[in-house]
């Protein structure tokens, strides 16, 4: 169950939110290409900028469904809570874990750790446009962090590389487990806050009848 679509003028600012998220996207990545490579799997290796594209897209989608008139579909609410809750974790661990770390111009930084995270926060906690999520059904934000960091483990038991200086091999087994215990355990807490938020009963604008006196709506 969904509620109705948000507003025309929400709807658009979540599609070129989303297509401004792609295209800063794609110029930090062309403008590192002649210093680290063009290899996308790299770049996408980073949390922040694959939990940022994700984000693009479910804004966007969101966004051009809204725009149609549609509602956007139980799945993809859930979605969008999953990269809210993902966004506030890379905001939480840019800005009080490792602050001032990335390579990437300064605006572009705060743009990807700071504003983008504010925005889908701010976005989900006042458009009534999700369903309360059920409270049996927070697991879901654990499989996209958990496949993310299966790949980064891998790669950096084979080939050495990983996004973070977190996930060194050479930092041993013990101190791998507790800094992957420590980001789900961030996870979920974020997780359970999106959930939390989803609970509030934001007021909508009452339409006024003919006599100019405000309709209440259900």
């Amino acid at each position: 169950m969904t509620s109705a679509p948000p507003p025309r003028v929400v709807a658009m600012l979540r599609v070129l939110v989303g297509t401004a998220v792609v295209g800063i996207l794609g110029y930090t990545y062309v403008i590192g290409i002649p210093l680290r490579g063009a290899s996308l799997f790299d770049y996408f290796g980073y949390f922040t900028n694959l939990t940022s594209l994700l984000t693009a897209v479910v804004m966007i989608t969101t966004g051009a469904l809204a725009l149609g008139g549609r509602r956007a579909p139980a799945w993809l609410v859930s979605a969008r809570a999953v990269s809210v809750a993902s966004m506030i974790v890379v905001a939480l661990v840019y800005n009080l874990v490792v602050p001032g770390t990335g390579s990437a111009p300064a605006w572009v930084s705060m743009t990807l750790h700071t504003a983008l995270p504010l925005t889908v926060l701010i976005d989900w906690a006042f458009v009534p446009d999700r369903a309360p999520q059920p409270w049996r059904d927070l697991w879901v934000v654990l499989p996209y962090p958990l496949l993310w960091l299966t790949v980064v483990l891998v790669r950096g038991a084979t080939d050495g590389w990983v996004p973070y200086g977190f996930l060194l091999p050479e930092r041993g087994a013990f101190s791998l487990m507790v800094t992957v215990a420590a980001l789900l355990a961030t996870l979920l807490a974020s997780a359970a806050v999106v959930w939390s938020v989803s609970r509030l009963r934001i007021p909508r604008r009452m339409p006024a009848s003919a006599d100019g006196q405000a309709v209440a709506q259900p």
